[in-house]
């Protein structure tokens, strides 16, 4: 599989590359049902970009603000300040000049105000600043204007109207007076608009979420639980010394199966590994449809991701399954509070006690077991107890297997951390074997020039070389990787941060 991908990625890449914003393959249709959507234009192949597009606006989460570059979203530790307002933090004069058209109004009005704003004032004020310079215009670039994106303004809480309305106010405040161009019904739309389609922007290796942007493009695709495409983002490159070969931070839009010329395309808003009803629930609740995908109105899967052990045609009892269920929820809270004071011993042993609970009780593609058997391989990783923590990772994967799509990221991030783990272990076989997997899907979801994809091509080769080295010499292998160990300074792992981006678009806590 991962030798025909590179064949096929080698084919295409004899093709000119598409330009970023280059909107050829694909144009709007009106659905029955879902309002305006997007369709191919021709046949796409696994692994093909559909489009590439830049963000109209983005910024930087407020608790990150000093720890993450403003320009290319890259976490440092060291950052330039913007000299002026003080706030805006960047890698180095190649970023801050790159980002010194969107930031030049910013930092007027952060002195004119005397301090920044919100992370979704930020975004509302960049996205109304390009709007003002005449930057919202249809073209062969941008298939529709903001103005007629969707803002569900009339479906909000009265809570979250009334927090918008503060919004609102702020941001006027904010605008110096000679920039104000529009009323505060528009600013509203705007508000509804970020709410609704603000999306996740990830680190350069696409493990934490750093801040939210709007691309509109993008904000023409509609949901599907088991979608045909998936949206990745590439934080783009400014580190050559020559110019003219940086590249713009940019989503990506990739087909992760076949799709045939007319069909629709489509994304997934939220992780599948969840039942029909609660995934239906989050979206009437966040992105106010009633989904009516063949997932959720079949509950396909959900039998799976509710399953429990059965053995001889015998089954536990109800009374047994809701005991351990309970027992999960309640373990589930207490992790929660432990997690975040850093009690990591007392997170191992609620993770052993519960599966070694649920172990006779439910089936290894139960959400409760694959949660539990996460968090542990995850804790157990940071505290160096590779052994143990290969065995759960190994059984998460193996249930992730039967439920998430086959070209699913999310599988693809679960194998490369599994395959790690198992090689740090010193298994080196089934370690390789998953690291193996796991390129051949993120070749797929993110293409060969993400750094996550590079990381795990490295991956690839060392466990190969380590891997032949091991049958050729067992015992020679477990000797030379010994004294390695042996003579390797002891570097701690970063603390498990939970759990890694799951959902498309950013929700305002």
């Amino acid at each position: 599989l991962v030798a025909k991908l590179k064949a096929h990625s080698s084919e295409r890449s004899l093709i000119p590359s598409m330009t970023v914003g280059n909107m050829e393959k694909v144009e709007i249709f009106n659905t029955d049902s879902r309002g305006r959507g997007l369709k191919s234009k021709q046949d796409l192949l696994s692994g093909d970009v559909v489009f590439a597009e830049p963000a109209y606006a983005a910024v930087v989460f407020d608790n990150l603000t000093y720890h993450v570059c403003h320009s290319c979203f890259k976490k440092q530790a060291r950052l330039q300040r913007c000299g002026q307002c003080k706030f805006a933090h960047y890698c180095d004069r190649t970023c801050q000049k790159a980002a010194w058209t969107e930031h030049k109004n910013e930092c007027a009005a952060i002195r004119n105000y005397g301090k920044p704003t919100n992370e979704t004032v930020r975004l509302a004020s960049r996205i109304l600043w390009r709007m003002a310079r005449g930057e919202d215009i249809v073209a062969e670039d941008r298939l529709s204007s903001l103005k007629d994106l969707q803002d569900h303004v009339d479906d909000l809480s009265e809570e979250e109207k009334t927090e918008l309305a503060s919004d609102v106010e702020v941001l006027s405040s904010y605008w110096h007076p000679n920039n104000q161009h529009f009323d505060n019904q528009f600013l509203s739309h705007i508000f509804g608009v970020i709410n609704c389609n603000g999306f996740t922007i990830s680190d350069q290796r696409g493990l934490q979420a750093v801040g939210v942007g709007l691309f509109p493009n993008l904000c023409l695709v509609n949901h599907d639980c088991w979608p045909n495409c998936t949206v990745i983002l590439n934080n783009g490159n400014r580190s050559a010394v020559n110019s003219m070969f940086h590249t713009q931070m940019r989503i990506e839009l990739r087909a992760i199966h076949q799709i045939k010329a007319g069909e629709e395309l489509t994304v997934s808003y939220v992780d599948f590994l969840n039942l029909s009803a609660d995934r239906r629930n989050q979206l009437k609740k966040h992105y106010y449809f009633d989904c009516t995908c063949e997932h959720c109105t079949k509950g396909i899967k959900d039998d799976l991701m509710q399953a429990v052990k059965e053995e001889d045609g015998k089954k536990p009892s109800d009374e047994t399954v809701k005991e351990v269920i309970e027992f999960s929820k309640m373990a589930l809270e207490k992790i929660d509070k432990d997690r975040s004071e850093g009690l990591w011993s007392n997170v191992t042993k609620l993770c052993r006690e519960c599966l070694k609970k649920q172990e006779p009780v439910l089936a290894d593609t139960n959400l409760y077991q694959l949660k539990f058997l996460s968090l542990a391989s995850e804790v157990l990783s940071y505290l160096q107890k590779f052994e143990e923590a290969a065995e759960y990772a190994r059984k998460m994967v193996e249930g992730y297997q039967k439920l998430y799509h086959h070209n699913n990221a999310q599988l693809g991030m679960a194998l490369m951390r599994a395959g790690v783990t198992h090689w740090h272990a010193g298994l080196i076989e089934p370690g390789h074997a998953m690291i193996c997997q796991a390129n051949g899907i993120l070749l797929v979801t993110h293409g060969p020039t993400h750094p996550i994809t590079k990381d795990i091509e490295t991956m690839r080769c060392q466990t190969e070389m380590e891997l032949r080295m091991f049958k050729d010499n067992e015992y020679l292998y477990y000797q030379m990787r010994e004294a390695a160990l042996k003579n390797q300074k002891m570097h701690m792992m970063a603390e498990p941060s939970g759990e890694y981006i799951k959902e498309l678009f950013h929700r305002k806590k």
